[in-house]
């Protein structure tokens, strides 16, 4: 299937954001433990900083996301709000660069991870604008696809940088530091196509008090979504297994450090992870075609579900790179393709909004699984109780799914 020059452009900003969120959820854990441990921050404390700090992250944009989509849906609007919190995101994260005080790295991660997950909001949405409902399971998924394939460049360089450091004459903290500027870079070039080329198709005339009349439609749209059943349930679902999904990827390398596993053996397995999930992110989508985007995305939860019980467990190296594999298969299937569902069940001109919405859903739930995450270090000493915690997030999610009928847009 030959991919449109906007369709191409779309997914290259997928390519841009996955170097990103690779960092995030790779070394910038490991590089933030380093900094609080040093200043006297106990391990099981320091993973409840920062599942608190994500979770704070998202929480405040949980908030924001209706209403900035809603704004979005505007005609000129969406790229305007788009390019505005790209840029937070990349100013921030060239910030916490040279800081050296664990607090201040903590503050600038929050507003860098405020905007790089805003600009989702208007580029989810964009997919309705670049792509048509036949194609947007196979868009969206070679948007999962090549981002996690594509994100291993910056960050294969910066582990480069990392292990010879020694060899190339500079310490292990700025090699680190110089990995999250060529991944800060490379966010910021990959996102120009999309700033070029892809225009707001679907759009809304101008109203009179934008604000007001934004915040209106935001009550009207939830109104709307409780009306209708495929749309209630779908959001319902999404909210639960989506944030076993986030937590498992955003608390993967604090979890292995604070059961022992070596730093470099988690960065590689999380490598591994990227390139396991390149394959099977196309894979679903094919399946999805053949057996229907519900069916697919149930297997990817059965999945997860196994992942949270194995990883009570974990207890050794070899066990890391099991789960990182497995986590591999599941991961691009279960994003792109509950992204691409929704999208199809939206109205077009309203997309920014809904997705708005879809973001609300799935941000108070990466809220709520870093919670669990921190309140399990917390109360028992530990994580591993928290990750167990997230199979019943998957088997609500489960059983709302399983109130629609199969594959009804």
């Amino acid at each position: 299937m030959k991919l449109t020059k906007e369709e191409k452009s779309w997914i290259l900003y997928d390519v841009a954001n996955s170097a990103f969120i690779l960092i995030i959820t790779a070394t910038l854990p490991i590089y933030f433990r380093s900094l609080a441990e040093s200043s006297g921050v106990s391990p099981n404390v320091v993973t409840a900083w920062w599942g608190s700090a994500t979770s704070i992250a998202l929480f405040l944009l949980a908030l924001a996301s209706p209403f900035l989509g809603a704004i979005a849906d505007y005609k000129g609007y969406k790229k305007k709000l788009f390019f505005g919190f790209l840029m937070l995101g990349i100013l921030s994260s060239f910030l916490f660069v040279i800081v050296d005080q664990w607090q201040a790295f903590l503050f600038l991660y929050i507003v860098a991870r405020i905007g790089y997950s805003a600009t989702n909001v208007f580029y989810d949405g964009m997919l309705v604008d670049v792509t048509t409902n036949e194609r947007m399971d196979h868009v969206s998924s070679m948007g999962y696809a090549l981002g996690y394939v594509g994100s291993t460049i910056p960050f294969v360089i910066g582990l480069v940088l990392i292990f010879f450091n020694e060899a190339i004459g500079i310490s292990v903290g700025l090699a680190t530091q110089l990995s999250f500027i060529i991944t800060i870079i490379w966010w910021f070039l990959l996102s120009i196509p999309l700033l070029k080329n892809v225009k707001q198709t679907y759009y809304l005339e101008h109203q009179p008090q934008i604000v007001k009349t934004s915040f209106k439609r935001v009550i009207q749209t939830f109104k709307d979504i409780k009306k209708t059943p495929k749309l209630k349930y779908f959001m319902l679902a999404y909210f639960f297994y989506i944030d076993g999904v986030y937590t498992i990827i955003s608390m993967a390398t604090s979890f292995g450090g604070e059961v022992g596993i070596d730093d470099t053996a988690m960065l590689l397995a999380l490598l591994l992870t990227q390139f396991v999930a390149f394959p099977f992110a196309i894979w679903a989508s094919k399946l999805a075609k053949k057996y229907g985007s519900l069916t697919i995305i149930k297997v990817c939860i059965l999945i997860y579900g196994f992942v949270a019980v194995f990883g009570f467990f974990l207890a050794h190296e070899w066990q890391f790179w099991m789960l990182a594999i497995i986590i591999g298969m599941a991961q691009g299937g279960v994003q792109s393709l509950s992204r691409s569902y929704f999208g199809q069940m939206v109205p077009k001109e309203k997309a920014n909004e809904y997705f708005g919405f879809f973001d609300i859903f799935g941000k108070f739930a990466d809220f709520m699984g870093p919670m669990l995450i921190t309140f399990s270090s917390l109360v028992f000493g530990q994580s591993k109780y928290g990750i167990l915690f997230l199979v019943i997030l998957f088997v609500i999610g489960y059983s709302f799914l399983n109130k629609i009928e199969p594959d009804t847009i």
